[in-house]
């Protein structure tokens, strides 16, 4: 019976080294929720997702615009929540860009950011984790048109182990040497 099952197992590919790719070599570990935009409440998944954290926000962020995204950031850094943001130095008007809600917010001191530095490839990620329990990627950019305009996905992992190889991921980026902290 047993050595029925284990070939059955390795002939569908379900055994432990069965690998054939690197789909295969990665762990299936989450619950996964895609939402398509744009359509009514697309924009509202982030600020859901920010309004959750209590305790950690990171954020890759190849462009960083949308008002009501930046007001959620804002409304977690005042509870507490620590937020970290990486941003891509080509995003719309680069460093100058930084003005308006994004200025203020990070003016205020309890929000960390640091820029990829010069003459790096495009930092394109739109992602972000929260305590380390969710993570939000996709190819919606936090901005306006990215979240009201375009044809977009947001897919938001929850799962401890997709947040946590985003983090990994993210302290590596984080700590690239030539990265411009953000200085008011």
């Amino acid at each position: 019976m047993w050595k029925r099952l284990l070939l059955i197992l390795l002939l569908i590919g379900a055994v432990p080294g069965a690998a054939r790719g690197p789909l295969d070599r990665e762990p299936v570990m989450a619950g996964v929720r895609v939402f398509f935009g744009p359509r009514p409440g697309f924009e509202d998944v982030d600020r859901d997702l920010i309004s959750r954290a209590r305790q950690r926000i990171d954020m890759a962020a190849y462009v960083l615009t949308d008002r009501r995204v930046i007001e959620s950031l804002e409304a977690a850094a005042k509870r507490g929540v620590r937020v970290r943001l990486y941003l891509d130095p080509e995003q719309p008007g680069g460093r100058a860009a930084v003005s308006g809600r994004l200025a203020q917010l990070l003016r205020s001191g309890s929000v960390e950011a640091r820029i990829k530095g010069a003459g790096a490839d495009l930092m394109h990620l739109k992602s972000y984790q929260v305590d380390g329990h969710y993570l939000r990627s996709g190819s919606a950019n936090f901005s306006f048109s990215g979240e009201n305009r375009q044809d977009n996905d947001i897919i938001v992992i929850e799962s401890r182990d997709a947040a946590g190889a985003f983090m990994a991921q993210f302290e590596q980026v984080w700590g690239r040497a030539g990265n411009v902290q953000f200085v008011p």
